[in-house]
């Protein structure tokens, strides 16, 4: 993701304006392991939407799960959801990962893929939730993780999109209206 810095010289009696591109980190070179432990290559979902959601399978809001299924495959061809299993809420996901993957599938038919637990906050913050939530990564909006199932939508371009909470549901128009 290139952002536009101008810088403006003296010279004598003129004003220069030289343009100055700043690369900032891109959301594709961010690494990323799924449940099995094997790298999840984020690059892979360029041309696409991605929906990134905190997930956890013992919280109110985990029949969401049938939602983000149902919008991933509703929107297959523009739209990838992530679910990033995190264990930082009320201990809502404290399973292993074979035990979340089985969950997920089992009662929710779950395809799309899911990383590895990670922090969505903290010291200890993963490097993507870095860039979800700082503005000075994504270029756009600063934000903070309020509890599981807060979603992160980014274009096809990897630019930042928007933000939802949790009580936005996956199908809702204001996710969804970027889709169609």
């Amino acid at each position: 993701m290139k952002f536009l810095d101008k810088l403006k010289f003296k010279s004598s009696s003129k004003t220069i304006q030289v343009k100055n591109n700043l690369n900032r980190s891109s959301i594709y070179s961010i690494p990323v392991n799924g449940l099995d432990g094997r790298p999840i290559s984020l690059s892979d979902f360029k041309g696409k939407y991605v929906l990134f959601v905190n997930v956890a399978s013992k919280c109110g809001f985990t029949p969401q799960y049938k939602e983000l299924q149902s919008l991933q495959t509703e929107f297959q061809n523009k739209l990838v959801v992530v679910g990033l299993p995190c264990n930082q809420f009320a201990n809502q996901e404290s399973d292993d990962a074979a035990k979340i993957q089985s969950f997920c599938e089992r009662n929710f038919g779950v395809t799309f893929p899911l990383s590895e637990k990670l922090h969505v906050k903290g010291s200890k913050q993963h490097p993507l939730y870095q860039w979800l939530t700082k503005k000075e990564l994504n270029g756009k909006s600063n934000s903070s993780v309020k509890w599981n199932f807060q979603k992160y939508l980014i274009n096809e371009k990897g630019e930042f999109v928007d933000f939802f909470y949790s009580i936005t549901k996956p199908n809702s128009s204001k996710i969804t209206k970027y889709l169609k």
